[in-house]
């Protein structure tokens, strides 16, 4: 059985599209690496951290999956917001340029572990303060990485994506699934 060592439900919604059948476990006392890392090897690191916290619950056939997606910008990691000031500090950088979205993914099976990270490049418009404080209003942008979901009301930001969609959204499902049928 698939685990996926994460609460977030986009991840679940996501995973969902596979078809694979798996259950929630989510990593609890999370540990993360220093930010001083590149953002692929910080994202793969934070996924394997996650992954591992899991595994010690999987039974030996089990597949345990973990990820942390970052968003990247100008040489800086760019996590959650940490209230609404610090969203509006983001998207304010983020408006009118190109960013990267990477998110790391780690699968656990046994004493076999895979890990990668696959990386979307994110093009804004220019936003105005208007649409900022807007959005940051709604509550959306609080908990994802780069303060926004592009799954959501921050989708009419995004003027250009080269890259995948999913991956953008929390987990690169054309990459993983290739993956867990390799190993499974």
């Amino acid at each position: 059985m698939l685990i996926l060592a994460s609460a977030s439900p986009r991840r679940r919604e996501l995973l969902k599209l596979t078809g694979e059948k798996f259950r929630v476990i989510p990593a609890e006392n999370e540990i993360n690496p220093p930010k001083t890392l590149p953002p692929r090897e910080y994202a793969a690191q934070s996924a394997l951290y996650k992954a591992r916290a899991v595994a010690p619950l999987a039974g030996a056939e089990d597949v345990v999956l973990g990820a942390d997606t970052v968003v990247y910008a100008d040489g800086e990691i760019i996590g959650k917001p940490h209230g609404a000031a610090d969203a509006k500090r983001i998207l304010t950088r983020l408006s009118g340029t190109t960013h990267s979205v990477c998110t790391g993914y780690a699968l656990i099976k046994g004493n076999a572990e895979y890990i990668g990270c696959v990386v979307t490049e994110v093009t804004f418009r220019t936003l105005s303060e208007r649409e900022i404080e807007d959005y940051i209003a709604t509550g959306e942008p609080m908990d994802k990485a780069g303060a926004y979901g592009i799954q959501g009301r921050a989708a009419v930001f995004v003027s250009r994506i080269d890259g995948d969609y999913f991956n953008v959204v929390g987990l690169p499902l054309c990459e993983i699934y290739s993956k867990l049928k390799e190993i499974m």
